[in-house]
């Protein structure tokens, strides 16, 4: 499993989204792209993330940053779980797993004393050129939208919409 670096290029995606269109991180080249994984759908870290990220639209929106939420759930899966939530940005699906793998995020992990492999809770904040320019390991639901959009601002200085 690679770990990626600040600086280093993008890996390069191409994912269906939760209406089943396909999206490719190469189609996001000019723009901020966070690229954030989650384990699950529905779940309530994940649903906190999501719905964060929701509570902050207007502000993603305003600074033009595009948000991919990736876990290895069905199209199906992210459909219900934008409905359910009225999620307005960009779920796919990896359910091959090929994504969460080249970004390093899929990994073993405990829970209740058990072990099995899942998908860790990490952004990357991807700059217009596509390169990374922040990774958010270990990250926390509550108030991660609002560390984005912080640090966003900082990255993007004068360049802010």
């Amino acid at each position: 499993m690679m770990k990626l670096k600040i600086n280093q290029k993008a890996p390069d995606l191409k994912l269906l989204d939760q209406d089943g269109k396909t999206h490719k991180l190469s189609d996001c080249k000019g723009k901020w792209v966070l690229v954030y994984f989650y384990p699950k759908d529905d779940t309530p870290g994940c649903t906190k993330e999501a719905c964060s990220i929701r509570d902050n639209w207007p502000d993603f929106k305003k600074l033009k940053l595009t948000v991919l939420g990736i876990s290895v759930d069905s199209v199906k899966s992210h459909d219900k779980f934008a409905a359910k939530y009225e999620l307005p940005f960009t779920l796919l699906a990896d359910e091959e797993k090929k994504v969460v793998k080249q970004y390093g995020v899929w990994a073993k992990k405990k829970f209740m004393g058990k072990e099995y492999m899942g998908t860790l809770r990490t952004s990357f904040l991807i700059d217009p050129a596509g390169k990374i320019a922040k990774i958010y390991e270990k990250v926390n639901p509550d108030g991660h939208a609002e560390e984005v959009l912080k640090d966003f601002k900082s990255f993007a200085g004068d360049n802010v919409a």
